[in-house]
This record gives structure tokens, sequence and C-alpha cells, in this order.
């Protein structure tokens, strides 16, 4: 008899407890009242104690993608002002879409799994922070001043949000970020041979990859132009990457996975290592669409913008796990912690690197060689300075003491080649093909011009 050994690509998790989280709901207040018959009363709240209440909201997300069953669903809460759709003053549920998602009588948005409200939430959520992850390492290299990251169109007088739409692209096999557009949006598809749909918006990796996009767009909008050498290229998809790696390492549940997984060892077979285990389940790749533990090199990757990816995001993963090798010691600090301070500096390291690399041909040589200077000026060990020297030179990128020394790339022989990207890195609008039909309307009205002249003139 044959068995079905097939693995399904979204199943539910389990019932959460009730007291999970708080929800305006009848087995919850009676879990509540319950718990009180246990407790002795407390002191009445001060009158003043709701107005320092923080402002927020609680949300259910997908710890990585509904295939990582190990993992789940987490709680998170999002400070500040979260109002219906949801939506706030940088990120918007886009329309027309899934309709605006209310929050409960809790001020939370607390949703089923697998429910187009639930991805609306989680898509946002995501979206969210990503963005305050970036802020946040901006202000602490800052000394603690309040960062902003612009979006692309944002000015003086322009301040639009980025919108999300999570069921953006029906039946399409993948996602994007379009500056034209002011959107994120995200496909979903039915695998060939299965009966379940797959959402990209439901993988935490596909989400934070797509908003790197965005928060590097802000940062450095030419990057994005195809007519850069590979190298940009390579920066701007690494960089999404690297965003769902630092935002996982954010999550203190993540951390303390990853090390248990691991047994500390960061080269050990571990979901951080994978980016979008669903999606590339769906699309035949056992672990998932590419790997961040690596040993590719600039001469093996060619041109390819997707392979070239790979080496940055590569010798970024060897930079962290060198990095939590040299300071661990468990005796005086518990690893998760360690991890995730180590995630945190390195965030900050490589956004500072890149906002500080050219604005146009930046190559890895730029934001290798700003990563060393920012990591002597931040006062780090010696030791941080070789890793990162020693991590790029054996992948063939030669870094120098004075990133000022090194060339633009900007007169590459070879261009760009973007097929294996995301669906980003393949946006019409990054190519610049308005440009080349402008040329077309160009050449047609000269050849009009000159056969009209001639033609009136006989």
């Amino acid at each position: 008899m044959k068995t079905d050994m097939s693995i399904p690509l979204c199943s539910s998790p389990a019932t959460a407890p009730v007291s999970y989280v708080p929800t305006p709901s009848a087995p919850y207040r009676a879990h509540r009242k319950a718990a009180q018959l246990t407790q002795q009363p407390g002191q009445p709240r001060l009158g003043d104690a709701a107005a320092t209440t923080p402002l927020g909201a609680r949300v259910l997300i997908w710890k990585q993608d509904p295939s990582v069953t190990e993992l789940g669903t987490r709680k998170a809460f999002l400070p500040g002002v979260i109002l219906a759709g949801p939506r706030d003053a940088r990120i918007a549920n886009g329309a027309p879409g899934i309709a605006p998602v209310s929050p409960n009588a809790f001020g939370d948005f607390i949703l089923p799994p697998d429910t187009e409200q639930f991805d609306a939430v989680h898509t946002f959520a995501v979206v969210r922070q990503t963005l305050t992850l970036y802020q946040r390492a901006l202000a602490q290299a800052s000394g603690g001043a309040p960062a902003q990251l612009p979006w692309q169109w944002n000015s003086q007088r322009n301040t639009d949000p980025l919108k999300v739409f999570p069921h953006g692209l029906p039946d399409v096999m993948n996602a994007y970020y379009s500056r034209s557009e002011r959107a994120l949006k995200f496909g979903d598809f039915v695998p060939s041979g299965e009966a379940g749909r797959v959402f990209t918006c439901r993988s935490f990796d596909i989400v934070a990859h797509e908003t790197g996009h965005a928060v590097l767009d802000g940062l450095k909008p030419r990057w994005l132009l195809r007519r850069n050498p590979p190298q940009t290229g390579g920066l701007h998809e690494a960089f999404g990457d690297l965003t769902a790696i630092f935002l996982a390492l954010s999550q203190l549940d993540q951390a303390e996975a990853v090390i248990a997984q691991t047994k500390a060892d960061l080269h050990d077979k571990t979901f951080l290592a994978d980016m979008a285990e669903q999606f590339g389940l769906a699309l035949g790749r056992p672990n998932g669409l590419r790997n961040a533990d690596n040993d590719l090199t600039l001469a093996e990757a060619g041109n390819e913008v997707h392979a070239l990816s790979q080496v940055f995001t590569g010798a970024v993963y060897d930079i962290l796990a060198d990095m939590f090798a040299f300071e661990r010691s468990p005796g005086l600090l518990d690893d998760a912690a360690l991890l995730y301070r180590t995630g945190e500096y390195l965030c900050g390291l490589v956004l500072r690197a890149l906002m500080a690399a050219p604005d146009f041909g930046a190559t890895y040589a730029h934001v290798a060689s700003h990563m060393m200077l920012l990591a002597v000026s931040d006062g780090k060990p010696q030791a941080y300075r070789e890793f990162i020297q020693h991590r790029f030179t054996v992948r063939g990128v030669n870094v120098a003491e004075d990133p000022n020394t090194l060339a633009l790339a900007a007169d590459s022989p070879l261009p760009q080649d973007r097929r294996s990207c995301c669906g980003t890195m393949n946006h019409a609008e990054y190519f610049e093909l308005e440009d080349v039909l402008d040329e077309e309307r160009k050449a047609l009205a000269d050849w009009c011009q000159q056969h009209y002249t001639a033609r009136n003139n006989t």
C-alpha cells in the first residue's frame, strides 16, 4: 500500500491556551476570574496610572512561515498608535485589498491563522518591526537621538506611507516592492501537484526581505537601477536577506531557538540561515530559497545578482558567527542574549556601512571597508576588524584600509543578470525601460520630421 509522505504546506497550529494572550472573550474572562480567586487582592491603581499606560497593540504573527511547525505563531507588542487596517503613520493597508481589520476591545489584533485578516495583521506587523529595527539601529549609533528612515518618495511636503497588499498578486509566484506604486505586494499561488495555496505574505522572511528593499531604496535610490554594476544589485538583494536574519535575531525567542537547535554553533543547520522555507518547498528546493551559510566567491557568482547576493550575505553571516564565538562566555552571559546583542550590533554596522558607500556604482569592497572603519571607531576589539577583512577577502573582495581609495565600478563590463532575483529586482520600473521607449518615440519623431519635410518640399 502506498504511503502518502507529502508534507502539508500550511498546517494550522494547535489552538493556543486561553491564557496565551488577553482577548475580550467569555473564556478569557472566566480564566481571569478563576485566577483572581487564587490571588490576594492588590492595591488599587492610582488615579494617574491609566495616563502612563504605553500606547500599542498586541498582535499574533508567524515566527517564520506556516511550514516551520516547530516555531508556529508568536505574540508581539507593537508600540505606538495602531489604527484599524492595521495602519500607522508610516505603513498603511493597501486599497482595494483585504478589508480593514479592526482592533478588539483591548485595542489588539488577535486573529486566527490561515485567514486573510491574520495575513493583514501579520504582514503589517513584520513591515513595522523591520522599519523599527533599522530606526533603532541608527538611533543607537547616534547616541540615542530619534532616527527616521524615509521612504524614497518622502519629503518635507510628502509623508505618504508605504502601502501593503498581503494578497496583492493573485496567482503570482512572487512578491515585490514598487517605488512608483509606493507599495509592497505579495503573491499567492497553488504549487504544481498540490491542493493548498501558498501565500508569500505568510513568510516572515519574504515580508522582511521585500521591506528591506523599501528601506534601502529610501537611503540609496539609485542602487535599484539596473545600469549599476552587478555588485550594487547584489548589495540590494543581500540587504533583503540580511534583513530577515537581523529581524529574526531581534526576537529573543527566535535567538533562543537558534541556540537550542544548533547548540550555540551558528554553522550548524538552522532555520536562521535558510530563507523562506515554505516558498522554497513549493519550488522543490529542500532548504528554502537560498542559504546564508555558504562559501560562494565572487569568481563563482559572476554577474548573476542572486548568486552575488549570497556572497555578501554569506560573508556577513560568517562575521556574525565569528563575533558570537569570540564574545561567547556562557558563565557570564546567556548565549541567546549574546546572539541577540551580536545581531543587533552587526545590523547597525551593516546599515551604517551601506549608507556610507557611494550613491552609485557601490561595490562589496566599499561596504566591507566602511564596516572595518566603523568597527574601529565604535571601539570594538581588533578581532572584529580582522573578522570582517578575512571573511570578505576569502570570497574575493579586496578590502581597503581607506574606502576613499576605491574606484567606482560604474563601468563594469558585464551587466546585471537579475533573472533569479525576487520580484523587486525584476520590476520593470528599475530597468528604466521608459527611457528605451522614449528613444523609440524620438526616433519616430525624427523620422516623421525628415520625411514629412521632404514630402512637403516636393
